[in-house]
């Protein structure tokens, strides 16, 4: 709960849409000229993504479309410029061809969504040479690729595997180009930090090392390769020969990818000797400031300034923590401080073990099927596929990494998942502890959010991939308070714990933008995140490492959760016993994701219609 006079501040301040749009008209019936209308928008929306797709085989595949299923994605500047120009043609006739008055609220909607995806697409092509592709601790190129592969890209017959080794020998072109594109970044002034450099060298040895390349055991992509190729075997649809013959052309595939990943090796040594670490924030880049303010626009979807979203994660760290004392003081302890010192006596910090993770592994899926138990009384869409808590691929952990979810394929073959990063040291691996991160990155949160997107039916199918940070990391967020009143978290520890979450999110808006609009060192956000947001120094080190160099994103979690719940609150006063949580939540997450301003008129359309 935000309490009235501090929620009142913050609501002024998201109040602020970026997405301009014509005034919704009161929902009514859709009138048959509307549906007309809606439909041939619909049909216009699927043929334009249809060719969006051709031109991403990656997202085709990760939607579990087998759409140029052979290829990666060209990633130059002369094919994000190709999709720019498509995307401002596709926009320019859809705003020729139809009339946005004349459309039912709900394909309002999906209309609006098209052109404000021109406006993303204009931003990120404007600062692409900002974000160069190994430059994010996240989503660095030289993982990503086999992270795709092992992760995204099923098979399940001959043909299937076909493509996967056909993309294993696209690699090397796709690495060439990223240090190509690195390189331009670096004579514009803008460098990795030296942590993301070292973070590279060391991922792209892990890669290469291992059989086929060398004596040991299997390198990631082999085991891989060989596990699929077994599962295929197993099943009965390829013959041992075919499976021998298959084995032979990954082999050959992934020899020829040694020599580029040992080019991105030799670039990053050159680049380590001067590369920038202590201060790295945007404003130490060239033009960074513009560069943070469009990070940030695209992550909120608002048009929230730096300074304040500050303030507002400092006056929420305020209020957590007055709420983590009332929840000490009725655990018998006289404030937050008391009760964490006891628990820092009874927990005391612990190297991860095999046990430890076992143990972490088989709890975290424990939580998730007991939570999906729990979803009938505040949902009335489910989920449906299969969902499984797995852990992070060795040449992408990291000790405190974060957890990140993946929703299944459209069809299910590729089940939802939920990555979890075990190195380093453990404040505390226990059950209790694990129920609020389930939450966020399971049930009800994003792996059912994806679970429940990809099975959309009715509306245009790009909606299926839509993705924004502050609508999705604020359901993730929001998923945690709602939890409680699932009755997910069992003793007043875990609502301790889930305190403690919700605190490091608000913390994160804080550090964010100290790093990146007020100067602050990478050591001194470090120390806010373990004094602040209560972060293990492994995970405070970590975080912080993401948000240098994935400005603005981590912002959206508290962003995203705090208009949710000024929209929950909106809706049950405005209806009071007529409010429906289940519908509401089906509401909020049954189409989709959206950007906030879009989802502040869904809802104002949903009371209306209501009321």
């Amino acid at each position: 709960m935000i309490r009235s006079s501090h929620r009142a501040a913050i609501l002024v301040l998201l109040a602020t849409p970026t997405l301009a749009a014509a005034p919704v008209a009161p929902p009514q019936a859709i009138a048959p000229a509307a549906a007309a209308d809606d439909a041939r928008l619909y049909a216009f929306l699927d043929q334009e993504f249809a060719a969006e797709l051709r031109d991403r085989p990656q997202l085709a595949t990760q939607l579990g479309i087998k759409e140029g299923q052979d290829r990666l994605d060209d990633i130059s500047d002369a094919a994000a410029l190709r999709r720019l120009v498509a995307r401002r043609a596709s926009v320019a006739r859809m705003k020729a061809q139809f009339v946005r008055a004349r459309l039912s609220p709900a394909a309002q909607a999906n209309y609006d969504i098209w052109a404000f995806e021109l406006d993303r697409a204009e931003l990120a092509y404007r600062y692409r040479q900002w974000s160069p592709p190994f430059y994010s601790f996240l989503y660095s190129l030289h993982a990503q690729l086999p992270n795709f592969l092992i992760n995204t890209h099923t098979v399940q017959d001959a043909a299937d595997m076909r493509d996967y080794i056909a993309r294993l020998r696209a690699i090397p072109a796709v690495l060439d180009e990223a240090i190509a594109q690195s390189r331009v970044s670096d004579r514009a002034g803008i460098r990795a930090p030296r942590f993301e450099i070292e973070r590279v060298i060391a991922g792209s040895r892990a890669i290469v090392t291992g059989a086929p390349f060398d004596a040991g055991t299997a390198s990631p992509l082999w085991a891989d390769a060989q596990a699929k190729v077994s599962r295929l075997q197993t099943a009965g649809k390829i013959t041992a020969p075919e499976a021998q013959a298959l084995l032979a052309d990954a082999q050959a595939a992934l020899l020829t990818i040694r020599p580029a990943y040992q080019r991105v090796i030799a670039w990053a040594d050159g680049d380590l000797p001067t590369a920038p670490s202590g201060r790295v924030g945007a404003l130490t880049l060239p033009d960074g400031q513009a560069w943070y303010a469009a990070a940030l626009r695209l992550n909120t979807t608002t048009d929230l300034t730096a300074d304040q979203i500050h303030r507002i994660g400092l006056d929420e760290v305020k209020r957590i923590e007055g709420e983590q004392d009332a929840l000490a003081r009725q655990a018998g302890f006289a404030d937050r401080i008391a009760y964490y010192a006891d628990r820092a006596r009874r927990r005391p910090p612990q190297p991860w073990t095999d046990a430890s993770r076992a143990d972490y592994l088989r709890n975290a899926n424990a939580v998730i099927a007991r939570n999906r138990t729990l979803l009938a009384p505040l949902f009335g869409t489910l989920p449906e596929y299969r969902m499984e808590v797995v852990r992070e691929p060795s040449f992408s952990e990291v000790a405190g990494g974060a957890a990140h979810a993946a929703g299944p394929s459209r069809d299910g073959a590729r089940p939802g998942r939920v990555y979890v990063h075990l190195l380093g040291t453990t404040d505390d691996p226990s059950p209790d502890a694990i129920v609020d991160l389930m939450c966020h990155e399971g049930v009800p949160g994003h792996v059912m959010q994806g679970d429940i997107q990809v099975r959309q039916s009715g509306g245009p199918k790009f909606r299926q991939a839509t993705r924004y940070v502050a609508f999705g990391e604020g359901w993730g967020l929001y998923a945690e308070a709602l939890c409680k009143e699932m009755g997910a978290y069992p003793d007043v520890a875990s609502d301790f714990m889930r305190l403690e979450a919700e605190l490091f999110r608000a913390a994160r808006l804080v550090v964010d933008t100290g790093l990146h609009a007020q100067g602050w060192s990478e050591q001194q956000a470090v120390d806010y995140m373990v004094a602040s947001g209560r972060a293990s120094p492994d995970q405070a080190r970590s975080e912080v490492r993401r948000y240098i160099t994935l400005p603005g994103q981590a912002t959206g979690y508290k962003i995203g959760m705090l208009k949710i719940i000024e929209l929950r609150r909106k809706a049950e006063r405005a209806l009071g016993p007529k409010f429906d949580i289940k519908s509401f939540h089906d509401l909020l997450i049954g189409t989709g994701s959206l950007p906030l301003s879009v989802l502040e008129r869904q809802v104002d359309d949903w009371i209306a219609a209501r009321a």
